[in-house]
């Protein structure tokens, strides 16, 4: 279908769901119909998207009625994956834009690759769909605002899955943070770390015929097919990926966000490099981001993609600092409270298994809650836990340390948006160019 006739028709298409709809917006949340049925598209199923269609296709009057994927191997291979566990057979549909079209849809699980992670938002919200979208919520920092104003202008829900939000004890160690358990808390410190092996100098090759490369690019600007790139290599490449910052930092700096109560940054900064191999990986393997907030606190951010040695023990997780203690949180569902001499006060325990280094998902055991959550909130039930606005707020945070990173320098920043301030060269990469034929438009 031509592109400026697939926007007409979706947005007719939303008008009418509105009008009909019984789930009508309301403070975050929809109301009516509690006991309905919910039908849902997952898009991307080759690894996390998989795992999210089986984890959401548990869920009590859940239904997985369509699988989208570019690749008609991973299609078909999750397909067969649901029909087995649940007794029904998807339906497969290669392109997204055809998939929305469908009346029966209720909401778009998208676990495609970064880049097209806002598109596909704004697109479903057009189309009259709800959202749940896998971090980071876009690939720049404007696309994530754009994503803002479509769930807003066309009243949906767009759920980000920063999956530690709907953790119970996670939102207790919040709570306790800012109730004053170590006093003012002021400075946050998270760090990531894998053992990730180099991917090698890729050869142009002839795209395999499972694959819808031109799809699959979508919006960005085209590149040649390289043999090292897809299925999960375009995370380190700039046309496509945002880095471990957005991979993986999106999660420990939504927490370190969420705990000091902060919104947007007035300074951030970056160092690091792509030092542990040479080979075609163009963002950081190796990265530190460190970030002021108006209200005198700040966090960093350490992720070291190729360098597998704990940091207090874990790959991954959060110290808070306070002017009466400290909050050690090790990236699970369980937390510990310290004095200023460093002596325990409380610990917050929870048994279940946290594997740092799973690409599909580190808190496996743990995620369903927050499906849940996205679930009950087109019922009516619950609000979101991480609605499209807070989750930009944490994802424009490592974009702009990887703007920082790549123009080698501080950036000021407008605290009320996280606007670069006088900067030409780093405001370029705010957002991007669009492939020809492939506008975003809310």
């Amino acid at each position: 279908m031509h592109r400026r006739s697939f926007l007409t028709n979706t947005a007719i298409a939303g008008t009418t769901f509105l009008v009909g709809s019984s789930l009508q917006a309301s403070a975050g949340i929809f109301t009516g119909a509690p006991n309905k049925k919910i039908v849902l598209g997952v898009m991307g199923v080759n690894g996390r998207g998989d795992f999210l269609a089986h984890k959401f296709a548990g869920l009590q009057d859940v239904e997985i009625g369509y699988i989208c994927d570019v690749d008609s191997n991973a299609m078909e291979r999750c397909i067969a994956g649901i029909e087995k566990a649940t007794g029904k057979r998807p339906v497969g549909i290669k392109d997204i834009r055809k998939l929305l079209e469908k009346k029966d849809l209720d909401a778009l699980v998208i676990a495609a690759p970064d880049h097209w992670h806002a598109p596909a938002t704004i697109l479903a919200c057009q189309a009259g769909k709800h959202v749940y979208v896998e971090k980071p919520c876009s690939h720049n920092p404007r696309e994530g605002e754009m994503a803002i104003e479509a769930a807003a202008k066309y009243k949906r829900l767009v759920q980000m899955g920063s999956q530690r939000r709907s953790f119970t004890n996670v939102q207790k160690m919040v709570e306790e943070l800012h109730q004053g358990v170590i006093g003012r808390a002021y400075f946050a410190r998270g760090w990531y770390a894998n053992n990730r092996k180099p991917i090698g100098v890729g050869k142009v090759v002839p795209v395999p015929a499972n694959l819808d490369y031109e799809l699959w690019q979508g919006y960005a600007p085209r590149r040649p097919y390289k043999d090292n790139l897809i299925h999960y290599n375009w995370h380190w490449n700039w046309n496509w990926g945002t880095g471990e910052a957005l991979n993986n930092g999106t999660h420990e700096i939504d927490v370190m966000r969420w705990g000091l109560g902060v919104d947007y940054p007035e300074k951030i900064t970056s160092s690091g490099g792509r030092f542990a191999y040479k080979d075609d990986w163009e963002t950081p393997d190796t990265q530190t981001i460190m970030v002021n907030f108006p209200n005198n606190t700040a966090i960093s951010w350490e992720g070291r993609s190729c360098n597998g040695f704990n940091s207090e023990g874990v790959g991954r997780g959060v110290v808070f600092y306070g002017d009466k203690g400290t909050i050690y949180y090790g990236g699970g569902n369980s937390y510990t409270v310290y004095d200023l001499d460093n002596k325990l006060v409380k610990e917050i325990k929870d048994d279940t298994k946290v594997d740092p280094t799973n690409k599909v998902s580190p808190t496996e055991m743990l995620d369903r809650v927050h499906l849940q959550n996205f679930i009950n909130a087109i019922r009516g039930e619950e609000k979101l836990t991480q609605d499209i606005i807070s989750g930009h707020k944490s994802t424009v945070i490592p974009q702009l340390g990887n703007v920082a990173q790549r123009v080698g320098r501080v950036l000021n920043l407008d605290p009320k948006n996280g606007h670069i301030l006088n900067d030409k060269e780093a405001a370029k990469l705010w957002g991007r160019e669009y492939a020809q034929g492939w506008d975003l438009k809310v």
